[in-house]
């Protein structure tokens, strides 16, 4: 039985602890916080409750493994977990309004032909099968298994290749693919607003980014009952139950390593913690195309209309937004899920509106009445998908990369995206084993990258590896 520190407490440390510790290892979480989850966090104040993280699970095939290797409780029977049906609804800047229901190709193509006219849907259809191209020979080596030690095939886009014209080269980015490829406007807007929503910029993401929204489509979107901050309750319990020991409000400053192998952590008291194994879920510094979010938290007057969607986009301009006045409008995604854990009663609503935007530094997000000035802008927009929106308003509150930055330590705020093929490796994270023997990385900054889900596969990559195994989330 080996003495293991985990340092900190995201969702992949958590991941990882649990799955260590049903395999009978003593392990222990050191937190420089003072709770767990990393960025799937909660703020509350009178009455109302908002995730500050993601809103939606996709892949919760993740977590319902976890919760089978782990313990008796299944995942459905640790949380309340629900498809979001439509999955999205969509307003685009000319008026168009569809909506496109969850986990059904033959809906999505219904509501794009009657959306955009017959033949949008075949067109749409034809990219998610290349995507699905993407996704059976990524799956393994991007999301299953731990990095190779040879990136250079992942380097590689396997978005299979279109010419344009006799002498046209392949699509190489999103917005690409959405020009040549989807042909249509709208269309095009909806495949940017995927890769955008994942934290990517269209106009630099891999053609091979295609395989966020097919992912989506294929597998659905869920939503867990009391927001997604009940995921990360139910993992930390699941963690307690097995034996796992938490420090909070204990950073560690140091991965102390003898002869070239981690031996413990030092804490920023001094502290040196023997330890025969490390796992490092604590973030480094983030891609250069790792974009944050810029979050406006709304408590309203007046109950949510029945048959209003849990999430749409209001579509604006198909790449991120720095909040600069007089640039065209951010694309926003408004969450006003249906459930009473987060409103004080029925006569309220609560809504996350959400934009992709740079991280500090790229913009100063500090600078005075800039974040303000944005958030009305912000708020404005999404006012098309919420009737009488600036009148319900009881107050706000405005969260910058700023904010996530102090939440996480990732600098500048940034989220990290999923691993991605192509772009010569831009996109793919560092491999699970560090240069040190004995100490592993896990979470967002670690392969296979940000999100809920990548997050739970990297705890079981790393699990295994640390078993023995080759490094195999399966």
């Amino acid at each position: 039985m080996a003495r293991i520190a985990v340092i900190g407490a995201g969702m992949g440390s958590l991941a990882a602890a649990a799955r260590l510790a049903t395999g009978g290892h003593r392990v222990a979480v050191y937190e420089r916080a003072e709770t767990y989850g990393g960025g799937v966090a909660r703020y509350e104040r009178d009455g109302f409750a908002f995730d500050t993280g993601p809103g939606l699970l996709h892949l919760p095939a993740v977590y319902r493994d976890l919760f089978i290797k782990t313990g008796k409780e299944t995942l459905e029977r640790s949380v309340e977990l629900s498809q979001v049906d439509p999955s999205s609804c969509h307003l685009l800047p000319e008026g168009t309004r569809f909506a496109l229901p969850n986990a059904s190709r033959a809906g999505v193509v219904a509501a794009l032909d009657e959306a955009f006219g017959s033949g949008a849907g075949e067109r749409w259809g034809e990219v998610m099968n290349r995507a699905r191209s993407v996704w059976e020979v990524t799956r393994r080596p991007l999301l299953e298994d731990t990095l190779a030690a040879d990136t250079g095939p992942l380097g590689r886009d396997p978005y299979p290749a279109r010419r344009h014209g006799l002498f046209g080269r392949p699509a190489r980015t999103i917005a690409e693919v959405g020009r040549r490829e989807l042909r249509h406007p709208g269309l095009a807007s909806l495949l940017a607003g995927y890769v955008l929503g994942y934290g990517y910029d269209p106009a630099t993401a891999p053609a091979s980014a295609a395989v966020l929204p097919y992912m989506e489509q294929t597998f659905g979107s869920w939503y867990v009952g009391g927001g997604l901050r009940a995921l990360a309750d139910a993992v930390f319990e699941r963690c307690t139950a097995r034996g796992v020991e938490f420090h909070f409000g204990a950073e560690v400053t140091e991965v102390v390593e003898k002869d070239g192998r981690a031996v413990g952590v030092r804490l920023a008291d001094g502290t040196l913690v023997e330890a025969d194994t490390v796992v490092r879920g604590t973030p480094r510094e983030p891609l250069a195309v790792d974009l944050g979010r810029f979050t406006v938290l709304l408590a309203l007057r007046g109950p949510r209309p029945a048959g209003t969607a849990h999430r749409t986009l209001v579509h604006g301009t198909d790449r991120p937004h720095d909040g600069r006045p007089g640039t065209p409008p951010p694309t926003v995604t408004v969450l006003r899920p249906d459930d009473p854990r987060l409103r004080p009663d029925d006569a309220h609503e609560s809504v996350t509106l959400t934009v992709t935007v740079p991280p500090q530094g790229v913009v100063d997000w500090t600078a005075p009445g800039y974040a303000e000035a944005f958030a009305d802008r912000v708020v404005e927009v999404a006012g098309v998908a919420v009737a009488g929106l600036a009148e319900r308003i009881l107050w706000r509150e405005v969260r910058t990369p700023v904010d996530t930055e102090r939440l996480t330590g990732v600098p500048g705020g940034a989220v990290p995206g999923p691993a991605l093929a192509g772009a010569s490796g831009g996109y793919l994270r560092t491999g699970n084993r560090a240069s040190a023997s004995g100490l592993y990385l896990v979470g967002g900054s670690a392969h296979p990258g940000g999100g809920l889900a990548h997050a739970g596969m990297s705890g079981a990559i790393v699990a295994d590896l640390i078993a023995g195994g080759p490094g195999g989330s399966r």
